[in-house]
């Protein structure tokens, strides 16, 4: 099972680190419901995730993924492959529509708008960022996959799929930790992060994208 959950890792750190769910709870955990809305979005954050799991895990089983030799599938390596191709096309789209001087300092419309989600709509924002939002989706569905081609039972593929979802929820979840155990005092902490991440969404997008789609094309290529 520890050789599922580390091919899993690198992409796992790839959904934690995702600026505009950040950014989206931050908000949410400074609004009027600001104590039920930001743990109500980490919630449905990690419903999205699983949801995707537990599709391409479903999957993954009766396709064989872990092959006929001991080694995964050829067609994992052929998904790896198109994964890391839609992420390197997903950093350069970032980069080429990164925005330019005029429009810097100006908040997009979305964030004015989370701040007054009620409970349920933060919920529902959790689960299709988790889930539907496109980086996370592609990094979901090759974390999955990852830990199918071990060919471990499908009770260690469970665990080792939710260490994944764990380590991909500790972007989102930091913010909701620092609220309830700093109270007011988180709310200088979670500005400043909120604006860096905003000031940096797209170069952070576009490297984690790059990277990570690298890596997934080089492993592709490698079992071809």
């Amino acid at each position: 099972m520890g050789d599922a959950i580390g091919q899993s890792l690198s992409l796992a750190i790839g959904v934690a680190l995702s600026p505009i769910p950040i950014i989206a709870v931050t908000l949410l955990l400074v609004s009027a419901h600001g104590r039920v809305s930001g743990p109500a979005f980490v919630l449905g954050w990690v419903l999205g995730l699983a949801v995707i799991g537990a599709i391409v895990l479903a999957v993954a089983g009766p396709a064989d993924a872990a092959g006929d030799e001991g080694g995964p599938a050829t067609w994992v390596y052929v998904l790896k492959l198109a994964l890391g191709a839609l992420l390197v096309l997903i950093a350069i789209r970032q980069w080429s529509s990164r925005p330019g001087a005029e429009t810097v300092g100006k908040s997009p419309k979305w964030m004015t708008a989370i701040e007054g989600f009620t409970p349920v709509k933060a919920l529902g924002t959790g689960a299709l960022l988790g889930g539907a939002y496109p980086k996370n989706t592609l990094l979901a569905v090759g974390a999955a996959a990852s830990i199918a081609q071990t060919g471990v039972s499908g009770a260690q593929q469970a665990i080792a799929y939710a260490v994944f979802a764990i380590i991909g929820s500790i972007g989102v979840g930091i913010p909701v930790v620092l609220h309830f155990t700093m109270g007011q005092r988180s709310r200088v902490i979670l500005e400043r992060m909120k604006d860096w991440m905003s000031h940096n969404n797209v170069a952070i997008m576009a490297v984690l994208c790059l990277v990570i789609g690298t890596k997934l094309i080089g492993d592709g290529i490698s079992g071809i």
